[in-house]
């Protein structure tokens, strides 16, 4: 395989050691950011540093202070400045002469291809947000949005923005409880959806899923249907639904001067999970996270406007906000929208994909990883990848055995893989190594990009040495992150600031929630959440280091530990595992799990029960659902199952235990 990035590495420089990789010479020659210093200039001149990220947008008011810290940590960031994100994702391509470059190529579930110059997507979202004006949405109105990865999603998105009004994304396959409760809490009065999509071939009923969540909210909803399935799925509008097209049609050719925000106005609310259970809508700004995410695109994604980029992820989350729309089309690329999953129709779906498109860019997370790796290395190998130069993963940390699997038979052994953590609070990627600078080490994120510190500390805050586990925190402030919760500040205080921060000496310390350990190069490795332990025996065990271990064992394609209760203040590891194709027999692999997590991690973390699956219970992005693992493994009452990918495998697991615990293996 011959990847445009060129060549082979340099034949004058020692081989790496096997822990490490090295972006080519050739990558790094063309490579956005390949001068090392940058860490050093960013801590210099920090907070101004961050002049580089603003410089990436268009002002309609230059803003006056970089970063305005006399409220910590409700930090804020351009403070003074003014700009919209709509003009900054679309009308300035257009000036700049580039209104045919493309900006979304957009691949449906049944094959359909649509491409979206800059201009197209200009001209409707102009016309969206006449309409929505003309449905009375007003400036910091809360507009919802439920609708699967069709490409009226990114333009309601930047249609909402352009009239100032912020927008509520909820993913398509959350239940109607999930939405009702969104809805609730943004006290939003305006709806965008669809009356269905299509989940692996089959016609999926939304609009029934939209009308029991409205029945539960106390406000009057208008709501806009877009007309997703024709006639495969026949619809009736209340008084206060409207037919998208027709809705839009009434506004053909109309365009909007977009409201010129202040930096710190909400762009956008993301709800997510809370330690109480209660969703948490993290409010994001204009200015910050714009800035950050364009520069963020740019340094750690190494993306060009002539490049063609695709995140794999679903706008629904915080991902495809950051990386599918305002990052790339703030920096006027080449963005591609993917509706389907990606084994449908065929396992080599996505590759397919980056052939046609000829994908420069490749993003995903680590649980697609192990599953292409469990189909095996011949569907890669059935198209012509050569046009990628450098690949990301995202979502959780992805183990060694993964990563080298990714970089030699997606990325051909050259591409530079860029391993990054960050979450729905910061708005982008804040570990990472720049792929035109750093060596790469499988299984590490890297160090912080520049301009972010973090720490891993112990339970009361000292940091802890290299190589042991702690809590991952950030000490230091930036613009991507979010600014306060919807319903308050003073739970924005309680999730993240408290537990860590000495007010009294104006020490404010972000805490992650996240697991981590930093080796002696600053590399930063991530455990998964600190609620992701097993205490057995009076010993915290890291899920996240158990699974690597097993993940390891020749033959198993993917893993997930979770703990069973056994008794009063008694903790079990229970391994769940899918092995590759033509993989050994169980007994085999069972035995070779064992005894790595014993040489490993030690006896005390070997499974009780190691349960054969064919596939592990995972959402519709692709994330393995764990707590839906530790409800079957305790014979518990199982939780809100609407977001599975694949809830037929739940009663396979259930049959496998049974037969685990029984020995009728």
């Amino acid at each position: 395989m011959v990847h445009r990035s060129g060549g082979t590495r340099d034949a004058s420089a020692p081989p790496d050691a096997p822990d490490r990789h090295s972006p080519p010479r050739s990558f790094v020659e063309q490579a956005n950011v390949t001068d090392d210093s940058i860490y050093e200039t960013f801590d210099e001149e920090w907070p101004d540093c961050w002049r580089r990220a603003a410089s990436l947008l268009s002002w309609d008011r230059p803003y006056e202070t970089v970063l305005e810290d006399d409220d910590a940590p409700f930090y804020r960031w351009f403070t003074g400045g003014t700009l919209n994100a709509s003009y900054n994702c679309l009308d300035r391509h257009l000036e700049a002469g580039r209104k045919n470059h493309a900006a979304i190529r957009w691949e449906g579930k049944h094959g359909e291809t649509k491409t979206y110059t800059y201009r197209d997507l200009y001209v409707r979202v102009n016309e969206l947000a006449a309409a929505l004006r003309g449905l009375g949405v007003e400036g910091d109105d809360v507009v919802t949005i439920y609708l699967p990865m069709i490409p009226e999603l990114p333009i309601a998105m930047l249609a909402c923005a352009r009239i100032g009004a912020p927008h509520s994304v909820v993913f398509a396959g959350l239940s109607a409880d999930a939405l009702a409760t969104r809805m609730d809490a943004a006290e939003s009065e305006y709806l965008i959806t669809c009356d269905g999509y299509y989940r692996r071939g089959n016609a999926f009923n939304q609009k029934s899923k939209v009308d029991n969540a409205l029945l539960s909210l106390e406000q009057d909803v208008t709501t806009a249907v877009v007309d997703r399935l024709g006639d495969d799925l026949p619809h009736v509008l209340a008084e206060t639904e409207f037919d998208y097209d027709e809705l839009v049609g009434e506004y053909r050719g109309e365009t909007v001067e977009p409201v010129s925000r202040d930096a710190e106005d909400m762009l956008f609310l993301m709800y997510t999970s809370g330690t109480t259970g209660r969703p948490k809508g993290v409010v994001h700004t204009t200015g910050g996270y714009l800035a950050y995410v364009a520069w963020t695109t740019r340094t750690v994604f190494d993306v060009e406007p002539a490049d063609t980029y695709w995140c794999a992820a679903d706008i629904g989350w915080i991902t495809g906000h950051s990386y599918i729309v305002y990052g790339p089309l703030a920096l006027g690329t080449t963005t591609v929208m993917y509706e389907g999953t990606p084994d449908y129709p065929d396992r080599d779906r996505l590759w397919e994909i980056v052939d046609r498109n000829a994908v420069d860019v490749f993003y995903t997370a680590p649980t697609a990883v192990r599953a292409f790796m469990k189909w095996g290395k011949e569907y890669p190998e059935k198209h012509d990848l050569s046009s990628l130069r450098l690949l990301g993963s995202v979502g959780e940390p992805i183990n060694p055995k993964a990563w080298e699997w990714y970089h030699e038979h997606i990325g051909g052994g050259e591409c530079p893989i860029v391993d990054t953590w960050w979450q729905t609070e910061t708005g982008g990627v804040t570990v990472s190594t720049l792929p035109g600078i750093g060596d790469m080490k499988p299984g590490a994120a890297g160090p912080p990009l520049p301009g972010i510190v973090t720490r891993v500390v112990d339970a009361d805050g000292n940091e802890v040495d290299p190589g042991e586990s702690g809590y991952l925190t950030l000490t230091r402030p930036w613009p991507g992150m979010a600014r306060t919760l919807y319903d308050g500040g003073d739970r924005f205080l309680d999730e993240y600031w408290r537990r860590f921060s000495d007010p009294d000496a104006g020490e404010w310390v972000y805490e992650s929630g996240d697991a981590a350990r930093v080796d002696e190069d600053g590399y930063v490795t991530l455990l998964g959440r600190v609620d992701d332990v097993i205490n057995v025996s009076g010993h915290r065990l890291s899920t996240m280091e158990i699974e690597s271990a097993v993940a390891a064992v020749t033959g198993v394609a993917e893993a997930a530990v979770v703990g069973r209760s056994s008794g009063p203040g008694g903790t079990e590891v229970y391994a769940y595992v899918s092995t590759e194709r033509d993989a050994d027999p169980e007994a085999e692999i069972r035995a070779a799990i064992e005894a790595n997590i014993e040489e490993s991690i030690g006896r005390l973390a070997r499974p009780e029960s190691i349960v054969f699956t064919p596939e592990l219970p995972k959402t519709r992005s692709g994330k393995i659902m764990r707590r839906l693992l530790e409800d079957v493994s305790n014979d518990e009452e199982l939780g809100d199952t609407s977001a599975l990918r694949n809830p037929e495998i739940v009663g396979e697991i259930q049959e496998a235990i049974r037969d685990e615990e029984t020995g009728d293996r």
